[in-house]
């Protein structure tokens, strides 16, 4: 049989297959190829009983992230809220380039446009190739765009705890209940209510995943093929990539760098370079003999 892994808790993978699910073993081949299977993979099994059956093969990944352990995603919706917590450009923008870095669709989401002017970040991202959406799950404001994007795609969620994610979820989907976490107002951050990534399948045809908090989809500080693909990640800066003066610009200080001058002249917005140049210093002493990912 073939499915999904919908959940993988202490060495039991659940394999969703034609809407059943079955609480799986893997075979012990697995460990010795130093693989495991994670949520979201494609394998498999073998089954035992009317309830459990046994991992036997892993079938090729779209992708993989390691932080949170799960594979195979289509899309990822980037929530922001008003505020508690108020939107971070830098903490948005992050997450766009390890969606794309990762074969990912990025989709911005702000939700709780009920409580006020998204205007800057509409002027931002809008600009960007990026699908923007401002929404308000309380009100049911902007749903069905968020519904139409979730159809036939494995889906997750990514955002600050109180953003809303949970919510935004229920909205689309009332029948999956997840919690969610009141938000405290003296912290400006909410507590985190989801401890593991977990596959929902839903009536439109695919997959979604509600995911541990913000921080959980991490920029890889040992991965220089990241760092060698940072602007890349960036989608604006592709046509003015090859007007550089010099082939090793990055694209942060330089006299002559073509998207320096694009920022200059409103061609790309300013909050998208400073988030690549924070970006990019984090990792401009990465060299190919200390990082985890060899060039």
């Amino acid at each position: 049989m073939q499915g999904t892994i919908l959940k993988a808790i202490s060495g039991f993978y659940y394999v969703n297959t034609n809407n059943k699910t079955y609480e799986c073993k893997a075979r012990g081949n697995f460990r010795k190829a130093g693989i495991s299977p994670v949520v979201g993979d494609r394998v498999d099994f073998t089954i035992i009983d009317n309830e459990h059956g046994v991992v036997e093969k892993i079938h090729e990944r779209k992708n993989f992230l390691s932080r949170p352990l799960i594979a195979n995603l289509d899309k990822l919706f980037i929530v922001s809220s008003y505020k508690t917590p108020s939107p971070d450009f830098l903490s948005i923008d992050r997450l766009t380039a390890v969606a794309v870095y990762h074969n990912i669709e990025p989709i911005i989401v702000f939700n709780k446009c009920d409580m006020g002017d998204f205007g800057q970040f509409k002027k931002v991202y809008l600009n960007t190739c990026f699908k923007t959406y401002f929404v308000s799950a309380k009100d049911d404001i902007g749903m069905q765009s968020i519904k139409n994007e979730l159809k036939d795609s494995v889906c997750a969620f990514a955002g600050n705890s109180g953003v809303g994610k949970s919510s935004i979820i229920n909205s689309v989907f009332n029948d999956f209940s997840l919690k969610t976490g009141e938000v405290s107002e003296k912290l400006g951050r909410g507590r985190h209510t989801t401890r593991h990534t977990e596959l929902y399948q839903h009536n439109l045809g695919g997959y979604v995943a509600d995911t541990p908090g913000f921080s959980s989809f991490e920029v890889d500080l040992s991965d220089y093929n990241f760092k060698l693909n940072l602007a890349n990640c960036f989608p604006e800066f592709s046509d003015h990539l090859s007007m550089c003066k010099f082939s090793s610009c990055s694209h942060t200080i330089e006299k002559g760098c073509a998207i320096i001058d694009a920022v200059n002249d409103s061609k790309i917005e300013k909050s998208r370079h400073n988030s690549y140049t924070s970006i990019y210093n984090e990792l401009k002493n990465l060299n190919v003999w200390n990082s985890s990912i060899k060039k």
